[in-house]
């Protein structure tokens, strides 16, 4: 068995089955994830992991576990300005499909066109900019000091399209976070290859998941708060710019 091949063969799914055991595990115990937040993670991660790589579906587990903190990060202070996710914390199935949704279609096209390579460093500037949105939002919205992106006037604390400076190098680091797993998971199935060219992809997704932030904070000035979008459909869109600069960027 070789665990290093990547789509569906014995070694991949072996540990992708074992992560997926420990997600529903973990999640359902820490209250990550509501029932249906569990069930959605689940058939995602298993395209995740069975048509990508099981280093794929680590790279999406580490993303979901430090939403969580960032979620937690002061959750009293935020639920006192009606700023949290829920009132305890944890996220259902429509914030799994906003922000997993994209990355499982990655995967699922890497395997049908066998292209693993370009595919991983799509997906992970598709999770960077999931990352970098959660951070922004996460450590942002306690920041008193905020201004609107498209008119860069003072405007309330956790409206759609403020940004501040610590929502902004929360967003980098979020970003940050994913491209070194990115990387680690670039790596582990292509360790013959020039470690420099990990290396520049890494940072275009860092960069990549920073500039999606900015992305998801127009289209939520722009149309979430007009009601033309939800915050799921802005969130998905905001992922989708990232995984196609990604896209142009490997093609440049």
């Amino acid at each position: 068995m070789d665990y290093l091949i990547e789509g569906i063969n014995l070694g991949n799914m072996i540990v992708t089955s074992i992560v997926m055991i420990v997600l529903v595990v973990a999640s359902t115990k820490a209250r990550v994830l509501d029932t249906a937040g569990v069930t959605a993670a689940v058939f995602i991660g298993l395209l995740v992991g069975l048509l990508g790589h099981w280093t794929w579906l680590l790279t999406l587990l580490a993303f979901l576990v430090v939403s969580h903190l960032a979620t937690k990060w002061k959750f009293e202070d935020k639920k006192a300005r009606n700023m949290s996710e829920s009132d305890d914390g944890h996220r259902g199935w429509v914030n799994v499909f906003a922000n997993g949704g994209i990355p499982a279609l990655i995967a699922t096209g890497a395997f049908m066109l066998e292209e693993w390579e370009f595919g991983l460093w799509m997906f992970g500037a598709a999770v960077s900019v999931a990352a970098a949105d959660t951070f922004a939002s996460e450590f942002g919205c306690l920041d008193d000091n905020v201004r609107m992106i498209t008119t860069f006037k003072k405007c309330e604390p956790g409206i759609n399209g403020g940004y501040s400076k610590t929502g902004q190098i929360a967003a980098l680091g979020g970003a940050l976070i994913i491209g070194v797993m990115t990387f680690c998971a670039w790596y582990v199935t292509n360790n013959d290859i020039a470690v420099s060219e990990g290396i520049s992809l890494t940072v275009a997704v860092v960069v990549i998941g920073w500039i999606g932030c900015q992305i998801d904070s127009l289209l939520g000035a722009w149309f979430e708060n007009r009601g033309y979008l939800t915050k799921g459909g802005v969130n998905a869109l905001a992922i989708t710019s990232g995984m196609l600069i990604m896209l142009a960027w490997l093609n440049y």
